[in-house]
């Protein structure tokens, strides 16, 4: 027999025999057989092995989820109802613990009375469950008493929030609480009513004042100190005033602060971290405190008073606080627009430096500060000073200013030029800047401080915008715009004219770099752009100016303020690529900068602080080269000489240009033996490659624009300089030839 054979056989046997377990046999029958398949045996041997899940059982028996403290003082006890709600989260009784170390007077739920189980000195309530419960408390305790002051404590439930009102008798009672936060303070008939958020499981001791002298005798026991510092400023049409009030409390607790304002100033505002309320009335506003135990207060009040346009004079008195011991204070004046200030002193002012105010005074001033005053007011004084103002028409000014423009244009052999300028701009409110494009120019894209922006077309110019929503920028950013100009194709030989966009700022000066292709050379021949290499210091006769290893310094018409050019040679007069330049000064926060010189030996600092600074050149194989010198901030021009020395064998750059590949980027220097012949005077100049501008616009057009424009990858730049640059074109004139 097959296992198949027996499988079925012991299924047929089972069935059998469950038939046979339910029906009764019957007398005269014989058994019958029952059939099954493999698939229905399968299905009933997998049933079988299935283990039987059990329902997940809560954590815990039960949460509470709030609860609602009402406590009321009277006399010598405090009763209060405690109203608490949650959830039995399993079946059956489940015990709940409720307050510890409290005397509870009855509990309910639901108007039933709730069996309590005392644990102790804990109470735990039985609850049947599951589903939501709603308990009530009632709670009583006993006052205790110390000398000025009552207190209870009052046990709060393990909720999930605690919150919980107190009625204590008094009005204007100081009710304090050893923990927890009070919200709402009120007093209605004598008695004052607190709101507060208490923390649950733990108790709280909440105390009050009970204080019934009469407020005359607690004034004669407050003794308190002030310090007043008041802030004028001279508006177009009024005078503001704002007060700093420092109060120290020497002896007993403050409640009420009586504050004396000058006359004629109306009351704006006044706050305080300690500040409960704020009474105003003739002349003088009254300020509840809001923890009167506190040492220190402070507040602040806000004045003003209007005055006559253009010049004017006035009288007036300051902010004094009522029945303090001693009160010391100082003025600080400032002004909106151009002002001549006339101030006469009177006793106890004195006039004082500006920078010696308090710091918190100075922090408040929005404006120049014109004058200072300090005092010490004595008793039954009041502090004033005269004002004479004459105001003067205010000049126009400029709303932006560019530093700097950097202005890159590639030109193809067809004609077409495709120029990115960058400005370095200080902006205080002009929201757009006029550019007039070039005759049959195009606005490609647009960048303000590092993020597009939307140019906008006028009857007269472009507009690039320099301001944009949330951007309002309080130092130097830049602005950038990319435009695309159709020019006449080259011939073999000719003359074309390129010119910079005219702009409504005046911009400081403006670095041009053209990068002309390679198959034609160029040479200036007009326009109102200097050429940069006419603008450096003669290279010539440097080699003669002293023994080598040794740097001079030249200043120079043309840069920015705080930069420093330089090129870098060897004994024999050819360029030193590669060489490490640090400059440090003690104005540095990084202590040294560090610069390396390019293919043509040339380096750039900018940005250098004025005051004492070192120069140190460093290359392998060559002595150090150290230079000291008193910095200005005015450019300066660096030659630096370096000799051979710690090698045996000696090495010279002759000054035959470094070999660029502006496919791939990567620097090759031809360095020859010192025997080798120089290259003869009729042999044309060098290529000169292009600056990183270069490489980064043709690295931005391919993808980035949205232009299609096949620029030149390889060819020679062409760069050009003009200072001051007040709307006017910047043009310059060259004439190519074909290689």
């Amino acid at each position: 027999m097959t296992t198949k054979t027996m499988i079925l056989a012991a299924i047929v046997l089972t069935a059998a025999h469950a038939a046979s377990a339910q029906q009764p046999p019957r007398p005269n029958e014989t058994p019958r057989a029952v059939t099954l398949t493999l698939a229905e045996y399968n299905r009933l041997i997998d049933l079988a092995n299935r283990p039987t899940q059990t329902p997940n059982a809560a954590p815990v028996a039960a949460v509470l989820a709030s609860a609602d403290l009402r406590v009321r003082v009277d006399r010598d006890t405090a009763r209060g109802v405690f109203s608490i709600t949650g959830d039995a989260l399993r079946g059956g009784l489940s015990r709940v613990s409720l307050i510890s170390g409290a005397t509870l007077i009855d509990a309910s739920a639901g108007g039933r009375p709730l069996p309590l189980v005392a644990d102790g000195a804990a109470h735990t309530a039985l609850v049947p469950g599951p589903g939501p419960f709603a308990l009530t408390l009632e709670w009583g305790a006993p006052l205790t008493f110390r000398p000025g002051r009552a207190a209870f404590v009052l046990p709060v439930p393990k909720s999930g929030t605690a919150r919980a009102t107190f009625d204590v008798p008094g009005d204007q009672a100081d009710v304090r609480l050893s923990s927890g936060l009070v919200t709402r303070r009120t007093a209605v008939d004598g008695r004052t009513i607190v709101e507060a958020t208490l923390d649950p499981g733990s108790s709280v001791e909440v105390s009050w004042s009970m204080r019934d002298s009469a407020p005359t005798a607690a004034a004669r026991e407050l003794r308190t100190l002030s310090e007043v510092m008041t802030l004028v400023t001279l508006g177009d049409s009024d005078v503001r005033m704002v007060a700093l009030i420092d109060l120290t409390v020497l002896q007993g607790e403050l409640r009420t602060l009586s504050v004396r304002l000058p006359t004629g100033y109306e009351l704006t505002g006044v706050s305080g971290s300690s500040l409960e309320n704020s009474e105003p009335s003739d002349g003088s506003v009254t300020l509840t405190v809001a923890n009167p135990a506190a040492r220190s207060h402070q507040f602040l009040i806000s004045l003003e008073r209007p005055h006559d346009d253009g010049s004017f004079s006035f009288d007036t008195g300051f902010v004094a606080v009522r029945d303090v011991q001693r009160e010391r204070g100082e003025v600080a004046i400032e002004g909106v627009g151009t002002l001549e200030l006339e101030t006469a002193e009177r006793e106890p002012m004195h006039r004082i430096d500006v920078r010696e105010l308090n710091r918190a005074l100075q922090s408040l001033a929005r404006l120049p500060l014109l004058s200072a005053f300090r005092y010490q007011r004595a008793a039954g004084a009041d502090p004033s000073l005269a004002f004479g103002v004459k105001r003067f028409a205010d000049a126009g000014v400029l709303a932006a200013v560019a530093d700097r423009a950097v202005a890159t244009t590639l030109v193809t052999s067809e004609g077409r030029a495709l120029t990115e300028v960058i400005l370095t701009v200080q902006n205080r409110a002009q929201p757009f800047l006029k550019v007039s494009l070039p005759q049959g120019a195009t606005m490609v894209s647009v960048d303000v401080a590092g993020q597009p922006a939307k140019p906008v077309l006028g009857t007269d110019g472009t507009r690039v915008p320099l301001l944009r929503q949330g951007f309002r920028p309080s130092g130097p950013y830049q602005v950038s715009f990319v435009y695309l100009h159709a020019g006449t194709p080259f011939d073999k030989k000719g003359d074309i004219e390129m010119t910079l966009p005219r702009m409504d700022m005046p911009v400081s000066i403006v670095e041009w770099e053209l990068f002309a292709p390679e198959r034609y050379s160029m040479k200036p021949i007009g326009g109102n752009a200097i050429e940069t290499s006419m603008m450096r210091v003669n290279e010539g006769s440097r080699s003669s100016a002293g023994p080598p290893g040794r740097i001079s310094e030249q200043s120079v018409d043309v840069g920015t303020a705080g930069q420093i050019l330089g090129i870098v040679r060897d004994s024999s007069g050819a360029v030193l690529p590669g060489v490490t330049i640090d400059v440090s000064s003690p104005a540095f926060s990084e202590r040294t900068r560090t610069a390396t010189s390019d293919e043509n030996g040339r380096f750039t600092f900018t940005n250098l602080p004025a005051g004492h600074l070192t120069v140190r050149a460093t290359l392998t194989g060559f002595t150090t080269a150290t230079h000291e010198l008193e910095f200005d901030r005015r450019p300066r021009q660096l030659t630096i000489e370096m000799r051979v020395g710690g090698v045996t064998e000696t090495i010279t750059v002759t000054a035959e240009a470094p070999v660029v590949d502006t496919m791939n980027a990567t620097r090759q220097v031809v360095i020859r033996d010192s025997d080798e012949p120089r290259r003869p005077r009729s042999e044309p100049a060098p290529i000169v490659p292009p600056s990183q501008n270069v490489v980064e616009l043709q690295r931005r057009t391919t993808g980035v624009l949205p232009v299609r424009i096949d620029i030149p990858r390889a060819g020679t730049s062409h760069q050009f300089v003009k200072p001051l640059v007040v709307d006017q074109e910047t043009t310059v004139k060259l004439r190519y030839k074909r290689r």
